[in-house]
């Protein structure tokens, strides 16, 4: 018989252990997402093409109206700007759900115990199956404008892996706070929102860099922000050397992930004793 600690915060080796005990708990949280997700929606799945679609489009037309067709590289803007949204998207859901996931199930967490973290952790299967379905969208885009990506392709699922430590990092920390602070439900959309333009979606971390008008100390920040390694990784693996990755700022961004991720999970494991009884 297995032995649970009933105290959430009591031991960190038996909560870990209680993880694997509750594996069917993540399991099911995981399929009732994916059910509920699209379950009332008219087109289903479908939606997880039709939202990157549509902010694609916006996008490029946006690059159209400020004269920027022309980019640095030799790839189409079209397809750069879709290489950069499918991972930005799927941070941004991944951050959010992740955000909210406590207080969503707030029913669930005050009533019986078992590792809290399998809440947020379980939100992230839904967005990694959306993204997989939203990749035709550039395999399309490639099709269309005749590029073949390289070996290199190969590499997307490290930053898919990049991209969901950075998600569920600052999620953690949010969902945190979050239980406490109702405030947070409001800042949420509001760093996702800002988020976007400080991200390499719309343009390169080549094309920043390059451009004469930014002051030199937001290219200093730059890399700290850490969907800058996941976006760039994720180009770089689509179009190789066609893209140009600053290796510096790549592994500080990388590295800010990692530690976005200890962060979170140490403040989740701080505050997560309290959540049945703040929540």
């Amino acid at each position: 018989m297995n032995k649970i600690i009933i105290e959430a915060g009591k031991e960190d080796k038996n909560y870990w252990k209680d993880l694997r005990t509750f594996k069917g708990l993540f399991y099911f949280l995981a399929w009732r997402d994916i059910l509920v997700r699209y379950k009332q929606t008219s087109i289903g799945i479908a939606w997880a093409v039709f939202r990157p679609l549509l902010t694609i489009f916006a996008l490029s037309f946006i690059r159209l109206l400020l004269g920027k067709e022309n980019t640095s590289s030799t790839i189409p803007f079209p397809l750069l700007i879709a290489a950069g949204t499918l991972p930005w998207q799927f941070f941004s859901s991944a951050f959010s759900d992740i955000s909210n996931s406590l207080v969503t199930n707030s029913n669930l967490i005050s009533k019986v115990y078992f590792p809290r973290i399998i809440v947020p952790a379980s939100t992230i299967v839904v967005c990694v199956i959306d993204l997989l379905i939203s990749f035709v969208i550039v395999i399309l885009l490639m099709v269309y404008y005749h590029h073949l990506p390289g070996i290199q392709v190969l590499l997307l699922p490290v930053f898919l892996l990049l991209g969901l430590v950075a998600s569920l990092g600052i999620g953690l920390y949010i969902a945190s706070l979050n239980v406490k602070y109702r405030d947070f439900k409001f800042i949420v959309p509001f760093i996702v929102q800002i988020g976007m333009y400080v991200s390499p979606v719309m343009y390169s971390s080549q094309e920043f860099y390059e451009n004469e008008k930014i002051p030199q100390f937001f290219k200093y920040i730059y890399p700290f922000n850490p969907m800058v390694s996941v976006i760039d990784g994720f180009r770089w693996c689509v179009f190789g050397e066609n893209v140009a990755i600053n290796w510096p700022g790549f592994f500080v961004s990388s590295a800010i992930c990692l530690l976005f991720l200890v962060i979170g999970i140490k403040t989740f494991r701080k505050m997560e004793k309290s959540f049945a009884d703040v929540i």
